[in-house]
């Protein structure tokens, strides 16, 4: 089972499931799972082989919508993805359609990608975190080949400093060796009718025009609506924007 952080308690709502993204964890999720839990409980998961999940040999899209079905347990739920959660969701709702009520996937399509992260697997595990004891000095050593301080800071978070030495709370090994399927998108039969929305950032191109055939295949009644001034990791970068069109129509 994964890791789960709960927010709120139940509602006369549907409880609302976050999927993170590549390298990303339910903590990163906090702000936003704690205000959507106004109208809603929020059940944000550490995916398979991030965070304090279990590390699993298989990195799977049908392995992580089979981990969220686990979480659901067979209730219903609304969900919202990110990335490769969003990926994950994608999978769970044309595959079990009976669990999801509506579905935010955030700044991904259900189509695969010609580039690959696997050289942020290859930075991390080249860092030497020996002799790290502050957060600081970690991000110094990673600086040496990651130049993005966003990124830097992002990646950290899932660093354990409370380990001699300090260890990923990532299996980036299985990560690496599963970037492809990652990056790309699995052959599924079957559609989701329910309500979707298609949510991106509008400086980001990972949500093209050229994809809603795509999109459409599977989720006929799929809206798009894009964040101004946004990129990719939008619910970071306009989070007020972010939650205010999430919770706009989780609630219609």
């Amino acid at each position: 089972m994964l890791n789960t952080i709960i927010h709120g308690e139940p509602t006369d709502q549907p409880p609302l499931l976050i999927a993170h993204g590549l390298y990303g964890s339910a903590r990163n999720w906090g702000v936003v799972g704690k205000r959507l839990s106004a109208d809603r409980q929020v059940i944000a998961v550490d995916m398979r082989n991030h965070g304090e999940s279990a590390w699993q040999a298989t990195h799977s899209y049908a392995d992580m919508a089979d981990d969220l079905a686990q979480v659901i347990d067979g209730g219903r739920v609304d969900v919202l993805g990110h990335s490769m959660g969003g990926k994950a969701a994608m999978v769970l709702a044309v595959s079990r359609p009976e669990l999801i009520r509506r579905l935010v996937v955030a700044d991904i399509a259900p189509v695969a990608y010609a580039h690959s992260q696997i050289r942020y697997v290859t930075a991390m595990q080249a860092a030497d975190l020996k002799g790290v004891s502050r957060r600081s000095e970690a991000e110094e050593r990673l600086a040496e080949t990651v130049d993005d301080p966003a990124l830097r800071a992002f990646f950290l978070q899932s660093l354990d400093l409370k380990s001699d030495p300090p260890k990923w709370r990532l299996n980036l090994d299985v990560l690496g060796q599963s970037m492809d399927a990652v990056m790309g998108f699995p052959k599924v039969n079957g559609r989701f009718d329910g309500p979707v929305l298609m949510l991106s950032g509008a400086h980001s191109d990972y949500v093209l025009t050229a994809h809603r055939p795509s999109i459409k295949a599977l989720f006929p009644n799929a809206k798009f609506a894009k964040i101004p001034g946004a990129g990719h990791w939008l619910h970071a970068e306009k989070p007020r924007e972010f939650m205010a069109a999430v919770a706009a129509f989780l609630n219609g």
